[in-house]
């Protein structure tokens, strides 16, 4: 990537700007983050490509995030963000992952051969309508797909509002639905299981093989996972394009808005229930049973909601504990110097 842009060739908006003090503005380097690695992040200025350490001091960041360094190119701080996809990490782990962050436009990929899974587009809507952004459903692969069209009106199905382009990936000129959103200064990107062809439509938009690209397994017709990280592209036209990893595992947490926004026709039944403790299962009063027992509500995404919902309460736990037992400790260790401070002085 030529290195040499204007802010708003890199995505820079009028809420970062509002977040300057005269003296940032004269003495501070603006710098967006490009890629994150094990130990360090690329960083994207009006002066050129930087690399910034990972040190203990340094907050959090994802790739997107805008911040502030200094003559010296010293980390000052962290611009606060328009939007922000995380989920709970992968595994067992009791934390949160930051995927990307200040993005425009997600497009959700999917592919339209065995991988085709509405359940798991639901889940990508509620992480999207959780960071406010606009979404776009992509269906790839409608060349290998003679129902193309009625596998799109399912997932037309889940909101009347969804914005829906079925594509070849490979092909520039079936791509070329997307200009619409590929515009100069925008952010946009790319969310789907591994092997769904996002690496494959980063390529042909940015007319270069940028991302590694992976061939289809035939016993399942699923993609082997070939992006391991998250970095920002440019296209010709100024469009910034964010390729993410493959993610089959894509726990929810701090996600409630997200998931009824994603399942509002069921969300605005449960609010009418006769008990606000009710678990839409067997309680009388019940307008969610009700709906499904009229056939308003499909059963499969009733299931869904109520799956994603228990998730992202259960990891909203786990992870309040962990704070909680952080603090605890961070109070502790903090007393534990404090008293080692106060026996030296006494020495």
């Amino acid at each position: 990537m030529n290195t040499n842009y204007s802010l708003p060739q890199l995505g820079w908006q009028t809420t970062f700007q509002q977040q300057l003090t005269l003296d940032d503005i004269g003495t501070t380097i603006i710098a967006r983050v490009s890629e994150h690695h094990r130990n360090r992040y690329q960083l994207l200025t009006e002066q050129g490509e930087i690399t910034l350490l990972i040190t203990a001091n340094l907050p959090v960041m994802t790739v997107g995030d805008w911040l502030l360094l200094s003559p010296q190119l010293q980390f000052i701080r962290l611009l606060e963000r328009r939007s922000l996809f995380q989920r709970k990490a992968a595994g067992s782990k009791i934390n949160t992952q930051l995927i990307a962050a200040n993005i425009d436009t997600v497009m959700i990929v999917c592919s339209l051969n065995d991988d085709f899974n509405l359940s798991r587009i639901e889940r990508y809507l509620a992480l999207c309508h959780e960071a406010q952004a606009e979404v776009l459903v992509i269906l790839t692969k409608a060349d290998l797909c003679a129902d193309a069209e009625v596998l799109k009106q399912e997932v037309q199905q889940l909101s009347s509002l969804l914005i829906i382009e079925t594509i070849n990936a490979l092909d520039l000129t079936s791509v070329a639905v997307l200009t619409p959103w590929c515009k100069t200064g925008k952010t946009l990107a790319f969310m789907g299981s591994s092997g769904v062809g996002k690496s494959t439509l980063v390529n042909t938009l940015l007319g270069q093989p940028i991302q590694l690209t992976g061939e289809i397994r035939h016993d399942d017709s699923k993609g082997k996972h070939t992006t391991t990280g998250r970095s920002l592209h440019m296209m010709d036209n100024g469009c910034l394009l964010l390729d993410t990893p493959g993610m089959r595992e894509i726990q929810l947490a701090d996600c409630a808005s997200g998931v009824a926004e994603t399942f509002a026709e069921i969300s605005s039944l449960a609010s009418h229930c006769r008990f606000n403790d009710c678990s839409h299962n067997n309680e009388p009063g019940c307008q969610i049973q009700s709906a499904l027992n009229r056939g308003d509500i499909d059963e499969r995404r009733l299931r869904n909601y109520q799956k994603l919902l228990r998730e992202q309460q259960r990891n909203n736990a786990s992870l309040a504990e962990r704070r909680a037992k952080d603090k605890t400790m961070g109070k502790l260790h903090h007393s534990i110097q404090n008293a080692a401070r106060k026996y030296k002085n006494q020495e």
